[in-house]
């Protein structure tokens, strides 16, 4: 009996022991990160028969277990990906809406300030100095286009360093989840399969970490090893293997850092559709979704701007009596072909409609030859529209949103072209002007009646739609024959027949728009010349100074007919409220998300974490049991020596 309630102690204080040392571990780990508490599995050993029953033989500690919810561990690590990547976008917009909203250093007070000057121009078109302030105006404009298109710019090259940074972190991380499987399935294959618990946490700790860099997907093998999942399933580790990924250089943007991943000793590009959650996660969303489109706004005004400037400069007349010419001057849309393109066909683009243009970038891609016909697809990057282009030969030419493509032979299956139509709008206005008087405010034609006529009526001072057959070679004469009821019209280059007589009715030909109001005698002449001594004149000024709030930009393209939609300011404000939004929509949502965080994390602690009361508490659970099993290991010590002493 002595030898059973000794084997009893033993027990005893084993399992105590086990018990001690167990909460010593979770009180000296309490602060550590991703630890998760652990506790003794405790089980009572196999009784002895007796003959007359059962006798208990003590209890023994089977396994040391971690409390630990994997449901509640991946629930958190899906919460810190995406709160990183909130996180990540939210920095970027803030920096973005902050610049295009400044009240100073934005574009509106230029604007303003480029259109004053044209007002100013418009009620003194013989002044130098009003001249030469709109020039500096225009100067200003244009260099706040370019500041702002150089800030987005450096926001691209921190957004590159900032993908690098992330890859590199994410191998750095791969790397460790592999050597922590092989550490995991060497311990617990030495050890019976008895879980690794403190290893277990470490590589826990670590596809929390890679979360926060990239969201993940983890797939758990038999042998107890993480394979380690991203993108549209992208392996990155299996087992104690890792495939890492690679800062790439875009195949149609070669400053544009994309993510890929080493294959048959070349690189293959990850799509940033499928790049989701943390930092990672967030900075190509931000680039593709807000700074891409920010940035093509951006150049869709000045391009805007300049278009329509140069159009209506173009009809007007300067103090020398010369047409105008650009005032500004700007990059065309830009064609980008893949850096895997193996055929030698080309694609160009020219900017047929400013008001067309849109803030998407937009894919070619050839399809073959089938049915007589080469095949193409474009595809409007912004919302994935794609459209079928198909024709008998080359070269060939469509347009599409404002811009006209032409293609040439020798394109190969699968051949593709990234077309930009307004990216470096902004970064490359300027204003092509430099003298004063070079400014065309005058109208380069002007109106009279005879002083001979006998009628009522009057010509308007009329305006010019084309310039092709300006400047007039000679007055153009209107004689009123009160019998047809129109004008004979002569001198006009090339010749125009008579035109009906309509009171206030719109004439226009060779260019020229005017109107007659009143009631004009029979011989009544009216006259269009040269505006030879034009110099106060401000009707092609007061028409620059229109384009402030006419509407000229949003004009939807496949609609026959179609009116542009908004103004200059108007397309600047639609852009600043875009950013804004998004920049406060990543805010409150970002608030949510540090909420949700907070909230997952106390359940699962609740469950793994370390409660120093209860450890505290516990100690002195396994204290007592262990100085009890010492007392039942003393009785047994006393009943052997008294069995001795029997036998003196």
């Amino acid at each position: 009996m002595g030898n059973n309630i000794f084997g009893l102690g033993m027990s005893g204080m084993s399992v105590a022991q086990a018990g001690l040392l167990t909460t010593g571990h979770n009180i000296s780990n309490a602060s550590t990160p991703g630890f998760s508490r652990q506790e003794i599995v405790q089980t009572s050993n196999l009784p002895q028969f007796g003959g007359n029953g059962f006798y208990g033989q003590g209890a023994s500690v089977t396994s040391v277990k971690r409390l630990y919810s994997d449901v509640l561990t991946n629930q958190l690590a899906q919460a810190q990906s995406h709160g990183s990547e909130i996180q990540a976008y939210g920095a970027q917009i803030d920096q973005l809406s902050n610049m295009l909203g400044d009240t100073r250093a934005g574009l509106a007070p230029a604007l303003g300030d480029f259109f004053a000057g044209a007002a100013d121009l418009a009620a003194h078109p013989e002044s130098i100095p009003s001249r030469q302030s709109l020039l500096t105006a225009a100067n200003v404009l244009s260099e706040r286009f370019r500041a702002l298109d150089k800030q987005m710019g450096e926001m691209r090259t921190g957004i590159n360093t900032a993908v690098t940074s992330s890859i590199g972190a994410i191998n750095s991380y791969a790397e460790q989840l592999a050597n922590l499987n092989q550490s995991i399935m060497v311990s617990e294959s030495a050890t019976a399969l008895q879980q690794a618990n403190d290893l277990r946490d470490q590589r826990d700790t670590v596809v929390a970490a890679l979360n926060q860099e990239v969201r993940t997907t983890v797939v758990k093998s038999s042998s107890g090893s993480y394979d380690i999942f991203i993108g549209n399933g992208q392996p990155i580790v299996l087992g104690s293997k890792t495939f890492p990924l690679t800062a790439t250089a875009s195949l149609n943007e070669p400053e544009r850092i994309a993510v890929g991943y080493q294959s048959g000793g070349g690189s293959v590009l990850l799509s940033d559709n499928s790049i989701q959650g943390g930092t990672l996660g967030g900075l190509v969303s931000f680039r593709s979704n807000s700074l891409d489109v920010a940035q093509n706004a951006l150049g869709r005004i000045a391009m805007g701007l300049a278009q329509s400037y140069n159009d209506q400069h173009a009809l007007g007349q300067d103090l020398y009596g010369a047409l105008g010419t650009d005032f500004f001057s700007f990059a065309g849309p830009a064609v980008l072909p893949s850096t895997q393109n193996s055929g030698s066909a080309t694609v160009s683009a020219v900017l047929q409609n400013s008001d067309a243009l849109t803030t998407s970038d937009y894919r070619l891609q050839y399809n073959g030859t089938a049915l007589g016909n080469e095949n193409f697809a474009l595809t409007r990057v912004s919302d994935g529209v794609t459209t079928a282009v198909t024709f008998p030969g080359y070269p060939n030419t469509f347009s599409v949103d404002g811009i006209t493509l032409t293609l040439t032979a020798g394109a190969v299956q699968s051949d593709n072209w990234l077309i930009e139509p307004t990216r470096s709008g902004a970064g490359s206005i300027a204003v092509s002007l430099h003298d004063p008087a070079t400014i065309a405010a005058a109208a380069p034609m002007r109106t009279a009646a005879a002083l001979a006529n006998t009628g009522n009526a009057s010509i308007s001072a009329g305006s010019v739609t084309s310039v092709a057959n300006l400047p007039l070679p000679a007055p153009v004469q209107l004689t009123f024959n009160a019998v047809a009821g129109q004008f004979v019209v002569t001198g006009a280059v090339p010749a125009a027949g008579p035109v009906a007589y309509v009171p206030d009715g719109n004439i226009s030909f060779n260019g020229l728009s005017f109107s007659i109001s009143g009631t004009p005698a029979n011989g009544d002449i009216f006259t269009i010349d040269p505006n030879i001594k034009g110099v106060a004149d401000n009707r092609n000024a007061l028409a620059l100074g229109g384009l402030q709030v006419a509407n000229s930009l949003g004009r939807d393209a496949s609609v026959a007919g179609g009116q542009a939609t908004t103004s200059f300011q108007g397309a600047y404000s639609q852009l600043v409220n875009q950013v804004g939004n998004t920049a406060r929509q990543m805010e409150v949502t970002g608030n949510a998300q540090a909420n949700m965080i907070a909230q997952t994390r106390q359940v699962q602690q609740s469950i793994s974490g370390v409660n120093l009361d209860e450890e505290a508490a516990n100690l002195l659970r396994y204290q007592q049991a262990y100085q009890a099993s010492g007392k039942m290991m003393q009785i047994a010590s006393s009943l052997f020596q008294t069995v001795l002493e029997l036998g003196r």
